[in-house]
């Protein structure tokens, strides 16, 4: 079954502990200290794969986290950094965040981004020394990575996309057209899911033709299968409107306004994709091909600037572009593989920098959270460092600042951080000059 759509959490690894620990050697009875930090949590990468069809990889695998990073050392040895885990996704998978808002969108093969930052490694007791405290048994945990919940969403590329209502012999096109072999039969919504085909223009140059399911009235508004798969047209440069040559010319018109209609509610910019017009099934109609499709071209022109009619493709002389073609027998089916190669835009080029630049431009989701805090631990106990709650806590009394504590790890997530450092309930916690009772 083609997958569109997967939701995954992803976990990040937390970073390794700073370690306690002194020089011990011969001729040097009073080291100083050479506690080595821990080395970072791994990240999560969402990879694009052109190898990739749908999302049934990932919905099979939702739960992703990456390897913790290791404690430091004596000797002053930073502990290993931990593995990155890499998801592979489709080209043209997007990721969003629990609030719907997009963090990237994976858009071109080998495409990387972030999605889930590691902890950072936790600073070992040499960076505690000072003037004063030359032996200090201070190390500091590591950081928690993140943890996300993202919803995947695929939108897939195709250089044209057949659309229409349904059982008007889309499939039967696209079998006509490229080496894809949809499902084909005589009943509405026969295809259920998109079909990519690949169409050979010339020695030199290939397209891809997109077949999705029919489009029913109200599709913008979830009727039949179409908010699921109008998203998928997005991405495609030219649209091939398939008509039904066995209905009537005035009831044809009709069926490209209400289309065209749908495709503006769900999106402007899609209503406003250059169109071509597919006449389907002229064998099933006495009249000759050429004369079918200039009688329906005529119609549409009469249309004059109404939206439905404006987007589409005209000739040389001004006409609406309107392909007949028979599936059965193939006549016509060479016109539109012409129409392919004339109207589908050339990709662009890209610029000579293109590659220098890619790098950079691929974007990384930033660290969550906010001001940072650093949990260390230590012969005083355990203390929270960082500005912004040692500034809150400055201004509290004794109640309210235990209250501020609790909702500040509650928030934080940094429960398991202060066990592990050995706080516990009725535990005092040192925030810069105040101590505070910590709630388990």
């Amino acid at each position: 079954m083609f997958s569109d759509r997967a939701t995954i959490h992803a976990a990040a690894g937390r970073g390794g502990d700073g370690s306690v620990a002194f020089r011990r050697e011969k001729y040097v009875p009073r080291g100083g200290p050479s506690g080595g930090d821990g080395g970072d949590g791994g990240s999560i990468v969402l990879v694009a794969d052109p190898g990739l069809r749908d999302l049934n990889a990932v919905r099979r695998h939702p739960h992703v986290r990456a390897a913790d990073g290791h404690g430091g050392e004596g000797s002053n040895r930073t502990g290993a950094t931990g593995e990155d885990t890499e998801v592979r996704v489709p080209v043209g998978t997007q990721v969003l965040d629990e609030e719907g808002i997009l963090l990237v969108d994976l858009a071109r093969p080998g495409a990387r981004a972030v999605v889930a930052h590691g902890g950072r490694g936790g600073s070992g007791n040499r960076r505690f020394r000072t003037a004063v405290r030359q032996a200090p048994r201070t190390a500091e945990l590591g950081g928690l990575g993140e943890e996300l919940t993202l919803d995947l969403r695929l939108k897939l590329l195709a250089d044209a996309a057949l659309l229409g209502f349904p059982n008007v012999g889309k499939s039967s096109l696209l079998r006509r057209l490229s080496n894809a072999r949809p499902k084909v039969a005589d009943y509405p919504f026969t295809t259920i899911e998109p079909v990519l085909g690949v169409v050979d223009l010339a020695a030199d140059r290939q397209v891809t033709v997109m077949d999705v399911p029919g489009l029913l009235e109200g599709a913008a508004e979830g009727h039949g299968l179409g908010l699921d798969f109008l998203a998928h047209l997005e991405r495609a440069r030219l649209l091939l409107h398939v008509v039904d040559a066995g209905l009537e010319p005035d009831e044809a018109v009709r069926g490209l306004v209400a289309i065209h209609a749908e495709l503006a509610a769900y999106q402007a910019d899609l209503a406003r994709r250059p169109r071509i017009v597919v006449l389907n099934r002229t064998d099933l109609v006495p009249e000759p091909r050429a004369e079918q499709a200039a009688r329906l071209a005529g119609l549409v022109a009469a249309l004059g600037d109404a939206p439905a009619a404006r987007d589409v493709v005209r000739d040389e002389d001004g006409r609406p572009v309107v392909v007949a073609v028979s599936c059965a027998t193939g006549d016509g089916v060479d016109d539109l593989t012409a129409a392919l190669a004339r109207w589908v835009p050339e990709p662009e080029a890209e610029p000579e920098a293109e590659e220098e630049l890619a790098d950079y431009l691929v974007y990384r989701p930033g660290r969550r959270g906010g001001a940072t805090v650093r949990v260390l631990r230590g012969d005083e106990g355990v203390r929270l460092v960082g500005a912004a709650i040692e500034d809150d806590l400055a201004r509290l009394d004794d109640a309210a600042a235990e209250q501020l504590l609790a909702d500040y790890v509650e928030e934080r997530r940094l429960r398991p951080l202060l066990v592990r450092a050995g706080a516990k309930k009725g535990v005092i916690v040192k925030v810069g000059d105040r101590e505070v009772p910590y709630r388990a």
